[in-house]
């Protein structure tokens, strides 16, 4: 999917708030159970239209929820009226949907651009939606020499995954793999590592690849990653 224009501001798009965090360029597994969002991933499927994915800050964890695909655990009515989230998320593209029974929608999703939440309404059932503006994609960035390590380490992973016979749709990475641009690799490796809610939210909020790249190899030098050093 090709970035969308800088300058173009989507109404009444769709949101997802989940207990994790979306990056551009990530892949994203979701089962869907709950009335609110059956209807509305239908929809975007069908039409091809996104929907947001944004990290919640309080509230019922609606991922936890999803996974158990157990109608019955599935608050309902005022149990969501508590729910907040941040105001910066990504639009997700569905590029894969099945529907294994009825009421159970099972849904690969595509990270593509960030979005930042100008205004939002919760509508019948606990949907979600927002007026956003549309972030400006992470600049092409080379790696620097310094931080070459980071992307290579990141290449050695794939490679080992691939070597274990995992299909490109089992991978955690989509393609193409961008491993000479700092965004690519930061958001990649936030994706792998166990990190706080809340820094995977700053980070991926990051304007500056250069910066967040930079960031995660300090995080990735703390924790011991072999070949890896101050």
């Amino acid at each position: 999917m090709d970035p969308m224009p800088e300058s173009l501001q989507l109404q009444s798009l769709p949101l997802f708030p989940l207990g994790t965090v979306l990056y551009p360029n990530g892949v994203l597994p979701l089962q869907i159970f709950e009335v609110r969002y059956l209807d509305m991933i239908g929809k975007c499927h069908k039409s091809g239209a996104p929907f947001g994915v944004v990290a919640l800050t309080e509230g019922s964890e609606v991922r936890q929820l999803i996974a158990t695909a157990d109608a019955a655990s599935a608050p309902s009515g005022d149990a969501f009226a508590h729910e907040a989230f941040n105001d910066v998320g990504t639009l997700a593209i569905i590029t894969t949907l099945t529907r294994p029974q009825a009421g159970l929608i099972m849904v690969h999703c595509l990270g593509t651009q960030r979005i930042r939440i100008t205004k939002r309404e919760k509508l019948k059932y606990g949907l979600w939606v927002g007026d956003v503006d549309l972030l400006p994609p992470d600049a092409a960035v080379d790696i620097p020499p310094d931080l070459q390590v980071t992307a290579d380490a990141l290449g050695q992973i794939i490679q080992s995954l691939q070597a274990k016979g995992m299909q490109q749709e089992q991978l955690p990475f989509g393609k193409p793999y961008r491993l000479d641009e700092c965004g690519w690799v930061a958001n990649r490796w936030c994706e792998l590592l166990q990190l706080p809610l809340e820094l995977k939210q700053r980070l991926m909020a990051l304007e500056n690849p250069l910066v967040r790249l930079e960031l995660v190899h300090d995080i990735l030098v703390r924790a011991g990653i072999p070949g890896l050093a101050p």
